[in-house]
This record gives structure tokens, C-alpha cells and sequence, in this order.
């Protein structure tokens, strides 16, 4: 009875795990059925299935290769590099970016947070920008670097920076960093001897001036024409210093150098062509003023008179014969981007216009445009020769207008076919109705 009892059980255990194992079967061949192939083709498998994983090896070898080589290239690029993830936590910078950006507290392999180690808002917003409008963007700021050492402050110093950034995958952002404080301070060394040259330079002009009249009145003709030659290109030097030394002025503080007082415009710009009229006479040129009437703003005359000189004699220059300048004043209304009405006054010749690779530069200093727009004058007996501008008259109208809180714009007016110079000022204290007349 014993030995049936036991008999009994085993069979039941035994039909319980070969239950077991049928129901196991079953659930291996459902997932391996997309995989199931005769066993004389797997053994073949093997070998081509060995060479594909090294085959993969290889590739990731040669990629970890690239990667590499791409890391080196921007560790020892001349420029500063930095890759922000998502979250603008700093992943990656190469020893220029720490260098330009103080960030001695990183080190590579730390996930931080990239406004935690740079206090430079414009970065941020920068990297922002960039995420948001999947483009890359370019902006120019001044870096004031902090410093946790208090006795090293007075010997950090700031620096302008350009940034160039660029969109990468899952959020990511890689910029670009540019230091151009060196460039900066190259330019700044360069105008101050520039401008200490000009200095120097005015003194000897003037003494040569006075030997140069001495002998005109001694000289007689016909050589005394060559004297007056000499005379004009004097003058032309010294007219080139004087304006260099205005330009100089003006750019590094140009708001002492304005007296504000109330102007009565229309008669300013009529002013301003009296002293041209007979200049333009020789040519027969006329002026058509159209526009407001009795408008008064509040800025610097004599300034204001010079920015009118120099439009209107760059216009006389380049107009043909028997043409007209138009002047043209309107008060322009105040809107979402204007705070209050502008006094636009715009001076349209008949010339040849500007070209337009000449468009963007015409008010960069000692700029020499299109040749064809330069005059051609006939002195006494002399042959014909081209004088051109010294380079500086728009600049330094742009500077006056800049001071004033103006705008200035240069374009080629589609009727006329001249140049079409706009100007805009603030600060707008009266007009009257408008008025066409020549």
C-alpha cells in the first residue's frame, strides 16, 4: 500500500512537470517562430553573423575616431567653444571659452548649470534665441567677468565678445565665441595716433599756407597758375585734418559738443544753400523745396547748418547740368515704435545714385565710393581732373545726426534715379501747414 501510495505520486509529478514543460514549449515557439530556421542553415549563420559584429566594432572604432579628431580640432581652435544641453547645463567647452569666460570653478565631466559659472544674461539669451528660432544667431555684448576674489577684481577686465550659435540635435546648443577686445584696443591705439598725428600735422599746413600766399603775390604769369594749384591742395589737406580732428571728436563724446537751442529748420536749409548758390550758378542747378513751414526743433545749429552744407554740396557735385534738387520736409507722427513725431527732411539729387555694393559703406569714414560719382572740374587753362571727397563729410554727418538722437539713411530714389539722402530728428517743438514751392 505504501508502495502504490508512492508509485501514485510520482506519476502525478511526473505528468505535472511534463505539463509543464509542453506548456514552456509552446510559449518559446510562439516568440521564436519569426526566428525558426532549419539547424544546417544556423550553422552556416554563425560565421556571417561573427562578421557583422566585427564589422560593427569597426565602424564604432572609426566613429570614436572622428569624434575624437572633431574634439581636438575645437580644443585647440582659436576660438571659444561651448555646447549647452536642453536645460542650458554646460556640457563641453574647450580651454579658449575658459579662458575668455572665467570658468576655472568647471571641470570637464561636470553637468552645471551654464548660468551658474558665466553671469552673462546676453549669452543666455543668445543660447535662448537660438532654440527657440532653430537658427543660428549672432550677437556682439561686453563681458563683465565675475571674480570670487575681492583683491583680484581691479585686475579682471572686460571684454567684448561676439557669439555665434548654432541649433544641434534634442535640444542641444553649440556656440561659438569670438573675443574681439584685442581688435577693439588695435583700433582704438590706431585712431588716438591718427588723431595725434592730425594735431601735428595742422601746424606745419598753416605755415606752408602762408609761404605758398607769399608766393602767389610775387609770382607772375603764367607760372602763378601753379602756385594757385599748390594753394587748392593745401587747403584740401588742411580741410582733411580739421575734419579727421571733428570726426575724432565727435565719436568719442559727442553730446558736449552740442548746443541746444531752438531752430527754425526751413531757414537753416536756406541758408545752407546761399552759401552753395554759387557754386551751384556755375552749373546751373536749382533747389525745390516742398514741405512744412515755420518748423522749429530743438538741437545745435551750427551742427545742424553743417549737416545741411555737406548734403547739399555732395548733391551739387553729383547732379548734372541744369537739374534740380529736391528738399523735401515732412513731420512724420509718432507710432508704436516712435514715441513722439520726427522731422524727416529728405535731398534728392538727379546724379548717377549710388551703386549698390557703395550702399551699405557711404557713411564709413575715408570710404571711396563708385568713381563715376566723383566731379570733374575744369580749372583755368589746367586740364580737366577729378577731385574727390576726402572720405569724411558723411561720416561726420552721421555722427551730428547720431548725437542729435537722429537717424540718417542713404538710398537711390526710384524716379529720379539720384541719390536719395533721408535724414530723421527728434525732438519736434512746432510746424505750421505745408507749402510747395521752388
Amino acid at each position: 500500500m505504501l508502495i502504490l501510495g508512492f508509485l501514485l505520486g510520482l506519476a502525478v509529478g511526473i505528468g505535472f512537470w511534463l505539463w509543464q514543460q509542453f506548456q514552456l514549449n509552446n510559449y518559446l515557439a510562439q516568440i521564436l517562430q519569426p526566428l525558426t530556421v532549419p539547424s544546417c542553415r544556423v550553422v552556416l549563420l554563425i560565421p556571417n553573423l561573427r562578421h557583422k559584429i566585427k564589422l560593427v566594432k569597426q565602424q564604432r572604432q572609426q566613429l570614436h575616431q572622428v569624434l575624437q579628431t572633431q574634439k581636438d580640432l575645437l580644443e585647440f581652435a582659436p576660438l571659444g567653444y561651448l555646447q549647452v544641453d536642453e536645460e542650458n547645463q554646460l556640457l563641453w567647452c574647450n580651454d579658449q571659452a575658459q579662458k575668455m569666460l572665467y570658468l576655472q570653478r568647471w571641470q570637464p565631466g561636470q553637468v552645471r548649470l551654464l548660468l551658474e559659472l558665466v553671469r552673462s544674461y546676453e549669452l543666455d539669451q543668445l543660447i535662448e534665441q537660438t532654440r527657440n528660432c532653430q537658427q543660428p544667431q549672432a550677437k556682439q555684448w561686453e563681458f563683465h567677468p565675475s571674480c570670487e576674489d575681492a583683491a583680484a577684481i581691479s585686475e579682471v577686465k572686460s571684454l567684448m565678445l561676439r557669439g555665434t550659435s548654432l541649433p544641434l540635435p534634442k535640444g542641444q546648443v553649440g556656440v561659438f565665441i569670438e573675443n574681439q577686445q584685442p581688435l577693439l584696443d588695435l583700433t582704438k591705439a590706431r585712431e588716438l595716433a591718427l588723431s595725434d598725428l592730425a594735431h601735428e600735422l595742422r601746424t606745419p599746413l598753416t605755415s606752408i599756407r602762408l609761404i605758398v600766399e607769399t608766393l602767389q603775390e610775387r609770382v607772375k604769369s603764367p607760372l602763378d597758375r601753379w602756385v594757385g594749384r599748390l594753394l587748392q591742395e593745401v587747403d584740401r589737406l588742411i580741410n582733411l585734418v580739421q575734419c579727421w580732428l571733428e570726426l575724432t571728436q565727435l565719436e568719442a563724446n559727442p553730446t558736449i559738443q552740442l548746443n541746444w537751442n531752438l531752430v527754425e529748420v526751413r531757414s537753416l536749409i536756406a541758408s545752407a544753400w546761399e552759401t552753395l548758390e554759387p557754386l551751384a550758378q556755375r552749373q546751373q542747378i536749382q533747389i525745390a523745396y516742398s514741405g512744412v513751414e515755420n518748423f522749429w526743433i530743438n538741437a545745435d545749429e551750427s551742427r545742424l547748418y553743417q549737416v545741411f552744407l555737406n548734403l547739399l554740396d555732395n548733391s551739387i557735385k553729383y547732379s548734372p547740368p541744369s537739374t534740380t534738387i529736391e528738399v523735401e520736409a515732412i513731420i512724420v507722427p509718432g507710432n508704436e515704435n516712435l514715441n513722439e513725431p520726427v522731422l524727416e527732411i529728405n535731398i534728392i539729387d538727379s546724379g548717377t545714385g549710388f551703386s549698390e555694393a557703395d550702399l551699405p559703406h557711404v557713411f564709413e569714414r575715408f570710404y571711396r565710393g563708385d568713381r563715376s560719382r566723383s566731379r570733374v572740374t575744369i580749372k583755368d587753362n589746367l586740364s580737366s581732373s577729378v577731385i574727390i571727397g576726402s572720405g569724411l563729410g558723411l561720416a561726420i554727418v552721421r555722427q551730428i545726426v547720431l548725437a542729435h538722437g537722429g537717424s540718417i539713411k542713404a538710398m537711390n530714389h526710384p524716379k529720379t534715379g539720384g541719390a536719395w539722402l533721408q535724414v530723421q530728428l527728434p525732438n519736434v517743438v512746432a510746424n505750421s501747414q505745408s507749402q510747395d514751392y521752388s
